[in-house]
């Protein structure tokens, strides 16, 4: 698996990682305007400790490298399924959503007024997030618990109960993926315009990664969790 070094460049890095830019803005590595230079160079301008934020960085890297779809998930109970999605999925969205959030917000108010898709892709954004953050909320108060007791203890009433919520949390993967369709489509699949600013360019790629998590995320329950009921 492919690491980052000192030589490579923080423009390069959050091209490839756009979660990086969290990480330089922590420890104020500037990856827009100046971000052509390797990193060597801003860990001895900032007297940063270059080694530990490269262990960092290469350590998020490669846990964002992990692909769902090299998991043989038959292999994994209904447990291990609803802790894998909690601690992945909902801990991604939980980590991303606000900060992503402030993305969104920042390229509207500096650009809306020229590009007004934009405006549309703030409210769709918006949208997206107080679902998903309910909607999570709702799997892990509501259908985990009841799919855990299940697995424990199998009973027709239970199993009715969970075919119900299963129903309503069905719906909800519908809407959030009808968001992510229009959020495709008025950004022309995540292309920012030419010229676009680093954090423009930042913004539709950390957009794409939240569709591709996003995707993987609802193919999980819909496909295989929710089957195996």
């Amino acid at each position: 698996m492919n690491t980052f070094t000192k030589d490579h460049t923080p423009a390069h890095i959050v091209k490839m990682f756009p979660k990086a830019s969290d990480l330089f803005k922590e420890h104020q590595i500037d990856f827009c305007c100046n971000g052509d230079r390797p990193l060597k160079e801003a860990f001895a301008q900032n007297n940063l400790d270059g080694d530990a934020i490269l262990k960092e960085l290469n350590t998020n890297y490669q846990g964002w490298q992990a692909n769902d779809s090299t998991v043989d998930w038959g292999t994994f109970s209904i447990s291990e399924l609803v802790d894998h999605i909690v601690h992945t999925h909902h801990a991604y969205l939980l980590e991303e959503l606000p900060v992503l959030g402030e993305f969104v917000t920042k390229v509207f108010r500096r650009h809306g007024a020229d590009q007004p898709h934009l405006i549309e892709l703030h409210r769709l954004y918006n949208h997206f997030k107080v679902e998903m953050e309910e909607h999570t909320l709702k799997e892990e108060n509501e259908l985990f618990p009841l799919l855990k007791e299940y697995e424990l203890n199998p009973n027709e009433k239970l199993l009715q109960q969970i075919y119900e919520t299963i129903h309503k949390l069905e719906k909800e993967h519908d809407v959030v993926g009808e968001d992510l369709k229009e959020m495709r489509a008025i950004t022309d699949g995540y292309q920012p315009p030419v010229n676009a600013c680093g954090t423009y360019q930042i913004t539709y790629a950390r957009l794409a990664e939240l569709e591709d998590d996003t995707f993987q995320h609802v193919h999980l329950e819909n496909n295989i969790l929710f089957k195996r009921i």
